[in-house]
């Protein structure tokens, strides 16, 4: 199949497609006589195993060492455990952070109760780190102010 079919039936946009080749994650693929990529049913097996290991939050990194694991299918899975349960250890983090984070904006919220800029609540919880109940990182100081 060509690049576009490949990309109808997993969903992927060809340029996806193109990238996971370049960085090697698929392997470059055979051509026609008319010099287009041509696929078959292990390259779309390959990409949906990428498509949803990506939706499920794994990094590049993991997903080229899963890979690599795959296709050798003798090798013991303990790697591959490994590298789930880091994953999945990093998502509750990333989890438990949110939910401070959830914390932290409905009080800010809750305690604004209209009025003018100058009395707001919001605007002075953002404005003095130091009146947050809860603890969350701060955000790096970003370069460029972000545009409306």
């Amino acid at each position: 199949m060509k690049i576009g079919e490949l990309a109808k039936v997993t969903g992927t946009k060809a340029e996806t497609i193109r990238y996971y080749e370049r960085i090697g994650l698929l392997p470059k693929p055979g051509r026609t006589d008319g010099n287009y990529r041509d696929y078959d049913s292990p390259d779309q097996e390959r990409l949906t195993f990428i498509r949803h290991a990506r939706g499920l939050g794994f990094d590049i990194a993991d997903i080229r060492s899963l890979l690599d694991l795959a296709d050798d299918p003798s090798r013991d899975c303990g790697e591959a455990d490994r590298i789930a349960s880091g994953h999945l250890e990093a998502v509750k983090r990333k989890i438990a952070q949110l939910e401070q984070l959830r914390g932290e904006l409905g009080r800010m919220i809750k305690q604004c109760r209209g009025g003018q800029i100058a009395d707001c609540r919001i605007m002075q919880a953002l404005g003095d780190h130091g009146l947050c109940e809860g603890s969350h990182p701060e955000a790096a100081a970003s370069p460029t102010p972000r545009s409306k």
